[in-house]
């Protein structure tokens, strides 16, 4: 079953659901919203693992966790063929793989790309010369591409009414830094309207596409435990209580 199928069949999120994620509609769309507040929740990546290989899956993710459980997993970036990130991946704390910031094809090429990060605690979405300009040492970043919003406008490249239509995921953060939001379409949608739906429903200021067609979620409260792939880089949320940085 392919991921638009599977996406479809998938019980929408109800309105007395407490959890992490929602579901909401826009424009014919329906989104998986999850919000994640920093002061209950905390958020690493997992690009590598000790030995430098991919993790690729969900379980494989879950085993690295010490005993610790995912309350969500997304993936979370552009990949090599052997899922080895192709840009700047700092995991905690330190950096796996350096910036690129792209010169070939490919939606990762579509400058500007961009990194999300967290720093001191607040997470951030920042275009990615800037970030390098500005000399971060995060605790967590993952780069990818392209922007979805620049300080509140749309991707200059982005086409109103485009076919190219895919499942697609990103994130952006909110609340001044204390949440991160992330979101999976339920159905194929093109940039532009991927790119409004950050804008115009979640008030998002900066926005990051991490991928589409493989785009994967992993969220038990809700449900949802679907891989499409062999993954990349990886966002894993753990309760802040057991310990996770």
């Amino acid at each position: 079953m392919g991921l638009f199928s599977w996406l479809q069949q998938t019980p929408e999120l109800s309105e007395s659901h407490t959890g992490l994620c929602r579901t909401e509609e826009m424009a014919g769309v329906e989104y998986i919203v999850c919000d994640v507040p920093l002061d209950r929740h905390a958020v690493s990546l997992r690009a590598v693992d000790e030995s430098g290989k991919s993790y690729q899956t969900f379980a494989a993710v879950r085993e690295s966790l010490g005993g610790r459980e995912a309350r969500l997993i997304m993936n979370a970036g552009m990949y090599h063929e052997d899922r080895r990130p192709v840009g700047l991946a700092v995991q905690d704390g330190r950096m796996v793989h350096e910036a690129v910031l792209g010169t070939g094809s490919g939606n990762y090429s579509m400058r500007p790309n961009g990194v999300f990060y967290i720093e001191n605690g607040r997470a951030h979405v920042r275009e990615s010369q800037c970030y390098l300009d500005e000399g971060h040492k995060p605790e967590l970043a993952t780069q990818s591409g392209p922007m979805l919003l620049i300080d509140g406008e749309l991707h200059p490249r982005f086409i109103d009414g485009s076919d190219s239509r895919f499942v697609r995921n990103g994130v952006c953060a909110r609340d001044e830094g204390r949440t991160v939001t992330l979101v999976l379409s339920r159905k194929p949608v093109n940039f532009w309207d991927f790119a409004v739906f950050f804008r115009d429903r979640l008030d998002c200021r900066d926005a990051l596409f991490f991928d589409g067609k493989v785009s994967s979620l992993y969220y038990p409260a809700g449900g949802i435990d679907y891989r499409q792939d062999r993954l990349g880089p990886m966002l894993v949320v753990t309760d802040r209580d057991q310990g996770a940085e």
